[in-house]
């Protein structure tokens, strides 16, 4: 099915929330206030790597207006944060190992007083060697940024015999992937409003993908029982993996509780910059080879990562990258290591498509590159070597079969953009500089954190007492149409209509533990939950009816309340008006994952296909994308309008990643410190998107919609690279695609040249 308004059968409404957030009435959290409310602002080292000799707070703190200068003697708990690894300090103690580490915090009555005070506090820094380049950082003789080395991480995967495989090979593709540091360029950078309530409990508005998790770190950062934490997490603003780790709230908290005043911090775009986290920066060292017939025999695959200072899910992403460097293929002989390594870089971390990004790009240029060598189309070479239904999952691990690698690429064989692809670049008559091709690639995706990570799902329906059907997960509402997309699960699950529902996420103090909202897991954990919680809740609801209504039996729930036989017999409200008590039902249970002992190894996997259609101007440089066409075998479509926006806006993503964005730094310090540096697509960068959503699954297949937040954003770069390769004649090995590699290609159209253009 094509998504559109037109082909999604009446199913296409208006989300409960949008009318807020396209008027701009609905606030960010950053923009509320409170009574007595102070400023806060964080000090951070201008030094990648240094010890601290002293650190002078005295005349910060004299500024009249000031009301707290907070250090790392004023952390109560933990000095230190992280998912998975808790190292990150708060405040640096005695040494620094990037320009984001904060060193001191300061709460004041004014935006300008704040700043001037941190201006008056004094660091004496001994400079240490800087480290950026993560091969250097894995030497032996290199300077140690942690005191159990600096490989946070190392991955294995081994099968067969890849040496005797490749002196077999018939053609062998030999290649090194590049791929960039990115930006999450969230429009509400992070920050927050924190408050001491006079109870004792703090209160938390701050953006955020898990706030249990937040307090949680929050509880021992503040040696203060979670119960007395509330985290509110912000409807709006974005995040991409971003905000799922701690930022601002640590800050914001200490100085809430040191003051006893609500504290306001939000950091500036350069703040967030700094300190903020970013997309791994990658290294893939790749060596594949096939037979005559293209079908592949070895792989060989090094991986280095760059996860700057700090850990954060460094680990998860290389674990989640290793297991997608093979891609949907079938091969027999495999050698795959990777490597996660510290340096005084800023922080990377959890982005949008977790590591698959990066490498789906690179297995996709292998592919391509065989192809070429051994005369097959690109297409069919992926055919011949695409994995089956009863085939295992990349690492060998059992996986929900489904037949969506086979889908997608059926899909997109039949679409006229792969046709025109068959008839080599195209010209332009009436502009001769321009030359456009046409690319195609093809990805699985994981669902979920794999197999040994604590995943945990669940959640609530009650009839409340004023006749509102609550449903209550621990999901987080940042932007990406979550709450329109459980809205309509409970109307065509249970056929209830819009006016009777009360959504409630993203307060630690109603909701139960669903989990992260990250990793595409939140829409299969809602849709899971509500068919686990039907039989029971609407039991419940005809039970109560029945004795509410004097006996009538065989009530079922719809629109409005309880009806048999076409007729309403009984609004909600009535209903809740004879109860002592709501109605409650409740559900616990965990993401499904494989029985394979292989940490981070995954159960279900969405796929896609994807054709681009490039224009290359070979006097700039330039790459435009005009047209996109993407394939996806994720399950039933729970919300064609979310489904569609995601897929748009993973490939938005995607197109930056791909065509201009990259983090730049330099001796540990970022070159592109702003957005007026560091090029985002906009609207007129995005072509007109076509999305098939492929909704069949084989009848044993009860696990419903995969989430689609990150399949839109994994495949349009190998895609776009191949566009380029048949447009000019060159292979991309480096993202982003810098213009004056394009510049340099010997294509020059003759038109052109006897015109003496340029």
């Amino acid at each position: 099915m094509l998504l559109s308004r037109e082909s999604s059968g009446g199913r296409w409404r208006t989300r409960p929330d949008g009318m807020e957030k396209v008027t701009g009435t609905l606030q960010y959290l950053t923009d509320m206030s409170a009574e007595g409310m102070l400023t806060g602002r964080v000090l951070r080292s201008h030094q990648a790597h240094a010890r601290i000799l002293a650190l002078r707070t005295e005349k910060a703190a004299a500024v009249p207006g000031v009301h707290a200068v907070i250090t790392h003697e004023d952390v109560p708990g933990l000095n230190g944060f992280g998912i998975a690894l808790p190292h990150q300090p708060v405040f640096c103690e005695d040494r620094v190992r990037h320009t984001g580490d904060a060193i001191a915090a300061v709460a004041a009555d004014s935006d300008e007083i704040a700043e001037y005070a941190l201006s008056l506090i004094e660091v004496d820094y001994e400079l240490l060697p800087v480290i950026t380049d993560p091969e250097e950082a894995m030497k032996e003789d290199s300077v140690l940024l942690h005191p159990e080395g600096n490989l946070l991480h190392h991955t294995e995967y081994r099968k067969g015999n890849p040496a005797d495989a490749f002196a077999g090979c018939a053609y062998v593709a030999e290649e090194t992937y590049f791929t960039p540091r990115q930006m999450h360029t969230y429009m509400e950078t992070e920050g927050g409003l924190f408050i001491p309530e006079d109870n004792g409990r703090l209160t938390v508005y701050s953006a955020t993908q898990h706030g249990l998790m937040d307090r949680k770190q929050l509880s021992r950062i503040l040696a203060m029982p979670e119960e007395s934490i509330r985290v509110v997490s912000s409807p709006i603003g974005g995040s991409f993996g971003g905000k799922d780790e701690l930022n601002v709230q640590p800050y914001g908290a200490l100085l809430a509780l040191r003051t006893g005043k609500p504290v306001r911090l939000h950091n500036s775009r350069a703040e967030s910059v700094r300190a903020g986290l970013k997309r791994h920066p990658m290294k893939i060292a790749m060596k594949t080879g096939c037979d005559k017939d293209g079908r592949l025999m070895a792989h060989q695959v090094r991986i280095v990562s760059d996860t700057g200072a700090y850990a954060t899910l460094g680990t998860e992403v290389l674990n989640f990258a290793t297991e997608h460097v093979m891609g949907p293929y079938m091969i027999e002989h495999m050698e795959i290591e990777g490597f996660c390594i510290y340096t005084n870089n800023g922080v990377s971390g959890e982005f949008r498509g977790f590591g698959g990004n990066q490498a789906i790009f690179a297995i996709e240029g292998q592919i391509d590159r065989l192809a070429e060598a051994a005369g097959i189309d690109p297409w069919e070479m992926r055919l011949r070597n695409l994995r089956r239904y009863g085939d295992p999952g990349p690492l060998g691990q059992p996986i929900v079969q489904t037949h969506g690698a086979m889908q997608v690429w059926e899909a997109l064989a039949a679409i006229p953009l792969m046709a025109e692809r068959k008839n080599g670049p195209g010209r332009d008559a009436r502009d001769p500089w321009t030359v456009t091709g046409v690319g195609s690639a093809i990805a699985m995706h994981g669902a979920g954190l794999g197999y040994g990570i604590p995943d945990p799902a669940g959640g609530r329906l009650c009839l409340a007492l004023d006749g509102k059907i609550e449903a209550v997960f621990g999901y987080e509402e940042f932007g990406q149409g979550l709450i329109a997309t459980m809205e309509q699960m409970l109307i065509e699950q249970y056929g209830f209509d819009a006016g009777d529902l009360r959504i409630i996420i993203g307060d630690t103090d109603v909701v139960p533990d669903s989990g992260s909202s990250t990793a595409s897991r939140a829409t299969s954990m809602m849709w899971m939950a509500l068919r686990r919680l039907h039989p029971d809740f609407t039991a419940r609801l005809a039970e109560a009816a029945e004795s509410a209504s004097g006996g009538v039996s065989g009530l079922t729930p719809g629109p409005g309340g309880m009806w048999k036989e076409g007729k309403l017999i009984l609004s909600y409200a009535d209903l809740a008006r004879t109860l002592n008590e709501p109605i409650v039902c409740e559900t616990v249970f965990h993401y499904p994952t494989t029985p394979h002992e292989r940490v981070g190894a995954h159960f279900l996997y969405t796929y896609s296909s994807i054709a681009v259609k490039v224009e290359v101007n070979l006097l700039t440089g330039r790459v435009r994308i005009v047209d996109q066409y993407h394939a996806v075998a994720a399950g039933p479509v729970a919300n064609p309008q979310g489904y569609l926006g995601q897929i748009e806006g993973g490939s938005g993503m995607a197109v930056g990643f791909t065509l201009t964005e990259d983090a730049l730094m330099n001796a540990g310090s970022y070159v592109t410190k702003n957005l007026d540096t560091y090029i985002i697509p906009t609207i007129a960068d995005m072509s007109g998107i076509q999305v098939e959503a492929i909704e069949d699954l084989p009848e044993h297949d009860t696990y419903g919609p995969r989430g689609v937040g990150e399949i839109g954003s994994v495949n349009l770069a190998p895609a776009v690279a191949s566009a380029i390769f048949q447009a000019v004649g060159k292979r991309v090995t480096r993202l982003p695609i810098e213009p004056e590699f394009l510049q340099e290609t010997p294509f020059i159209p003759q038109k052109a040249v006897n015109a003496n253009v340029g």
